[in-house]
C-alpha cells in the first residue's frame, strides 16, 4: 500500500474517531432529555400550552432549544421524542434545527472565538433563529406530518385530534380502548395507558376511605420499578438507533473530509458568492460539533468573507452529513431533501446580504 495512501487512511481513522468522541457525549445528553421528556412531561399540558399559530409554535420550538443545550447530534433524539408525544410539526422542526445553535453553551463559545466581531455572534443567532423559525412554518402547511416521517415514527405519534382547550384536554372523558396508544389491561379503574404509568401522578382509583389513609401496596412499589424499567428501555433502544446512525454518519463524514482538496475549497474564499457556497459544502462535509465550530470558522477568517463564515456557522449545525444520517431515523428521505434546500436557500440569501451590504 502506498505511504500517501496510508496517511490518507489513518488521517480519516482518526477524524472519525475524533467526530464519535465529539459527538457522543452530546448524543448521550439528548437521549437522556428525550427519557426526562417521556417520564415526566404531561404531553397533553404540554400541547395545551403551545401556540397553535404555526409561525409562533415554530419560534417557540426555536426558542426551547435554548433551555436543552444539545448539539446537531443530541437534538434529534428530543425532537423525535416531541413529534412521537404529539407536538405540532412546526414546535418540533423548529427545536430540531435551532437547538444546535440556539443554546448557552454555544453561543458562548461563538463570543469566544469571536470577541472581536461580536456581530457574527448575534447575527449567528439571529439568522438560525430566522431559518428555523422559517422552515417549521413551511412544514405547518402539511397538516398531516406522517407521510414525511419515517413509518415507525408515523405510528407512534398519536392520530390528529381537533383543537381543544386546555381544560377540555385534560378533562376529556374519552373511552380509553377508543384512544391511539398502548394500554395496561386489569389495572385498578380500567385499561390505562402505558404511557401515564410513566407519570408521577398517577393513581389506581380509590375504592373505599381505608385505601386513601392505607401505606402504599406492593403495586405502587411494583409500579415503579416498571416505570424505571420503561424508562431505561426506551433510553437503550433509542441510544442503539441513533448511535449506529452516527458512527455511520462519521465514518462518511471523514472520508470524504479526507478526500475533498481544500485548496480547491480555498481558492472559492475570495468571491462574495463562491466563498458562501465553498462554506455551506465545507460545513456539510466536515460535521464539527455545534460547540466547537466557532473555533474551526475563526481559522478561515483572514480569507473567507464574514457572510460565508457565517454560512458556515448558521447551515452547519443544521445540516451536516452526520446530522442527516440521523434525521433519516425521523424522516424520509424528501423531507430531508426539503429541509436541506430551503435551509441552504435562506442561509445563502442572509449570508449574501451580509457580504454586499457589510462587506
Amino acid at each position: 500500500m502506498e505511504p500517501a495512501l496510508t496517511n490518507q487512511l489513518n488521517n480519516a481513522f482518526t477524524l472519525f474517531l475524533s467526530l464519535l468522541v465529539e459527538a457522543i457525549p452530546f448524543l448521550l445528553l439528548g437521549v437522556l432529555f428525550s427519557g426526562v421528556l417521556l417520564g415526566f412531561v404531561d404531553e397533553r399540558k404540554l400541547i395545551a400550552r403551545i401556540p397553535r399559530n404555526p409561525l409562533l409554535g415554530a419560534l417557540a420550538g426555536s426558542l426551547v432549544g435554548f433551555l436543552f443545550p444539545v448539539c446537531e447530534c443530541g437534538n434529534v433524539p428530543v425532537a423525535r421524542r416531541l413529534l412521537m408525544q404529539g407536538v405540532p410539526a412546526p414546535v418540533a422542526i423548529g427545536f430540531l434545527l435551532a437547538a444546535p445553535t440556539i443554546n448557552p453553551i454555544v453561543i458562548w463559545a461563538t463570543w469566544t472565538a469571536f470577541r472581536d466581531q461580536p456581530e457574527i455572534v448575534v447575527l449567528r443567532v439571529v439568522f438560525s433563529l430566522i431559518t428555523a423559525t422559517i422552515i417549521g412554518w413551511v412544514f405547518s402547511t402539511q397538516k398531516d406530518l406522517r407521510p414525511l416521517l419515517q413509518p415507525a415514527i408515523a405510528r407512534a405519534i398519536p392520530l390528529p385530534k381537533p383543537d381543544f382547550s386546555e381544560t377540555q384536554l385534560l378533562t376529556a372523558e374519552t373511552p380509553s380502548l377508543l384512544q391511539s396508544g398502548t394500554f395496561m389491561l386489569g389495572m385498578p379503574g380500567g385499561a390505562v395507558p402505558i404511557e401515564s404509568l410513566l407519570q408521577d401522578n398517577w393513581k389506581p382509583l380509590q375504592t373505599d376511605k381505608t385505601e386513601k389513609t392505607s401505606k402504599p401496596s406492593s403495586l405502587f412499589h411494583r409500579l415503579s420499578k416498571e416505570r424505571l424499567r420503561l424508562l431505561l428501555d426506551s433510553m437503550v433502544q433509542e441510544l442503539r438507533e441513533l448511535g449506529g446512525v452516527l458512527v455511520v454518519g462519521s465514518a462518511i463524514a471523514a472520508i470524504v473530509q479526507v478526500g475533498t482538496p481544500r485548496e480547491l475549497i480555498l481558492n472559492l474564499g475570495q468571491s462574495p458568492v463562491s466563498s458562501i457556497l465553498a462554506m455551506l459544502l465545507l460545513a456539510t462535509v466536515v460535521s464539527i460539533c455545534s460547540t466547537v465550530d466557532a473555533f474551526f470558522a475563526l481559522s478561515f477568517a483572514a480569507t473567507f468573507t464574514s457572510g460565508s463564515l457565517l454560512a458556515f456557522l448558521v447551515f452547519g449545525p443544521m445540516i451536516d452529513i452526520k446530522g442527516i444520517g440521523l434525521m433519516l431515523s425521523i424522516f424520509r428521505g424528501r423531507a430531508v431533501i426539503y429541509l436541506m434546500v430551503l435551509a441552504a436557500q435562506l442561509t445563502f440569501l442572509m449570508t449574501l446580504a451580509v457580504n454586499l451590504y457589510l462587506g
